[in-house]
């Protein structure tokens, strides 16, 4: 915003185009921002129509470079180290994208448009006529991890479970439908229904992201300027295009760090499990401590590897899953689900034919079994879930042993 200026910008929609268009007069230039469905033709055929004849100075997209780099180069799944993803710890950002992904992907299937098109088209039709390219959004893994943290542990529940059944959702869509879905952002959509539900989500995964492009936007070159972004964001956009935001871009474009009640929360239990074993040691004898503590090694690795059986694992991964589940539980450093997911890794390593399948396999029960990427996941979630029964369990046991 001009802050010598007190007048506000002037938003309008623009007839030429459609109203699908809206101009932005900002500080002396004009900024096209351009409402985009992402798996419609029309809208891909109406950026490249605005682009070419209005040949602007710069070309602002709604991508992060890791989704223009999935976008341009469809075989970029080739470069996926998942090793690496699970040393830090970013298997849950990946399965959310996937799940994210194959959704549009299904979607775009139904109406003959692969997701995203109008955003290639964009970038495509700029370097056409030479014109420069902003990506003006946030990377999509602070987004999802922003919006991870901000949730509480059982809407973290109900946001997964909402992801996954959007996959399995079997609907027939009839022309209306389809005719709806050309003319919408369904991602935008999607991730309104969610906010709507999770409201400290919402902020993370549209709020803030509006935010985020309006003040990238407003740092492009040039006075004349076209953004390409899902409808969705259109309104918010504009409301906030206005405001002075840009010392809120450091803050938002940050993982926030684990609040120390949270520290505090997570060494509390292996610290009560470990000082319960020893006083029950003074008190009723090395015998009885003993006891609880091979009762708390059974607690915490019979579910996880049962977890791991339940996944397919391979048997490495079953034996790593009851031998980790007990030493992991005791520490809030790294889980089960990490560890039994990177021995999968390592012993049954996906194959060419799993990346290339993961979309489709995804949408089905019997695909997180057969894929061999999926079955990573499973791994993960199963052995963490049998590892967090065990904790309960054998900590209550334990306990209750120490106050008997």
């Amino acid at each position: 915003m001009n802050l010598n200026n007190t007048m506000p910008e002037i938003l309008f929609p623009t007839n030429e185009y459609s109203d699908d268009v809206a101009v932005i007069q900002h500080d002396g230039r004009t900024i096209l921002l351009v409402g985009t469905a992402h798996i419609s033709q029309q809208s891909a055929d109406l950026v490249k129509e605005i682009i070419d004849q209005e040949q602007p100075d710069t070309v602002c997209i709604e991508l992060d470079e890791k989704r223009y780099a999935a976008l341009s180069n469809p075989q970029q799944w080739k470069n996926l180290d998942l090793k690496q993803i699970i040393r830090k710890k970013q298997l849950s950002t990946l399965l959310v994208n996937l799940v994210l992904a194959s959704y549009q992907k299904k979607l775009g299937g139904k109406l003959g448009i692969q997701p995203g098109t109008e955003l290639l088209t964009a970038a495509t039709a700029a370097e056409a006529h030479n014109i420069p390219v902003e990506l003006c959004d946030r990377d999509v893994r602070i987004t999802l991890r922003r919006a991870w943290k901000a949730t509480s542990l059982w809407k973290k529940f109900y946001m997964m479970a909402t992801l996954l059944a959007s996959l399995f959702d079997e609907t027939e869509l009839d022309e209306e439908k389809l005719k709806e879905l050309r003319s919408k952002d369904v991602l935008s959509e999607l991730m309104k229904e969610i906010g709507t539900a999770l409201p400290a989500a919402k902020e993370a995964l549209i709020d803030e992201r509006d935010i985020f492009m309006a003040e990238k936007i407003k740092q492009a070159t040039g006075k004349r300027i076209i953004a390409v972004v899902g409808a969705g964001h259109m309104e918010g956009i504009q409301r906030v295009f206005s405001e002075e935001n840009s010392s809120r871009m450091e803050e938002i474009n940050t993982i926030p760090p684990v609040s120390k009640g949270w520290k505090f929360f997570g060494w509390s239990i292996p610290a009560a499990i470990l000082l319960s074993l020893v006083a029950i040691g003074f008190r009723q004898g090395a015998d009885e401590a003993g006891a609880n503590a091979l009762y708390w090694i059974l607690a915490n690795g019979i579910p996880s590897a049962i977890g791991a059986v339940i996944a397919f694992a391979h048997p490495a991964t079953i034996l790593s899953a009851f031998v980790a589940a007990p030493i992991t539980s005791l520490t809030p450093v790294i889980g089960a689900g990490y560890v039994c997911a990177f021995v999968q890794v390592m012993t049954c390593p996906p194959v060419v034919k799993e990346f290339e399948g993961v979309a489709n396999d995804i949408v089905t029960l019997r695909g997180w079994w057969r894929n061999k990427l999926l079955r990573v996941f499973l791994v993960f979630m199963m052995t963490g879930f049998g590892s967090v029964i065990g904790t309960w369990v054998g900590g209550y046991r334990i306990i209750s042993n120490l106050f008997a």
